[in-house]
């Protein structure tokens, strides 16, 4: 062999060899994700104020209930498409909501400035494991954390009221 089929033989042994080591690794950590798609089961929120968290919706029962401009508890059936589901799936995987801190709460009970403050409750529900969040809206907490819940909460709520007005 010349020295120039060597090289290009030395090459493709390593090139060949660390191509094959990262299929193999990330194949195996791709299958082995802790939250996939395929292995969802539900998604249930609750919110409202801490003493009474009047509006909910569980995506397995499809059962939403919400508090109108006029106070009245509204119950009704909603079905989220699994597009819908999908699209929520992969919102919690970009902000990161499977890192952050399951409670995310303040530890007083009354209300700020006169101002009753929210509070919500977000379940991602798997076959094998499941996150749940509990936030209120004046957390002063880690600012990132509380950004990627608020941001995942908020998406839920414009998908569900999406599907609503549908």
């Amino acid at each position: 062999m010349s020295k120039r089929a060597k090289a290009i033989f030395l090459a493709l042994c390593i090139i060949g060899s660390f191509f094959i080591y990262c299929v193999y690794y990330y194949s195996n950590m791709i299958k082995n994700a802790p939250f996939r798609y395929s292995d969802f089961e539900y998604i249930s929120i609750q919110y409202g104020l801490r003493d009474s968290m009047l509006n909910s919706y569980n995506s397995a029962t499809q059962d939403y209930q919400y508090l109108n401009r006029e106070n009245e508890i509204i119950k009704k059936k909603l079905k989220l498409t699994s597009d819908d589901l999908l699209f929520l799936h992969r919102k919690a995987m970009e902000m990161g909501f499977w890192n952050v801190d399951d409670d995310l709460t303040t530890s007083r009970t009354d209300s700020i400035d006169g101002r009753a403050v929210p509070r919500y409750i977000l379940e991602y529900k798997y076959k094998e494991k499941g996150k749940t969040v509990t936030m209120d809206a004046d957390y002063p907490g880690n600012q990132k954390m509380m950004d990627a819940a608020k941001t995942t909460i908020e998406t839920v709520l414009e998908r569900i009221n999406i599907a609503n007005a549908r």
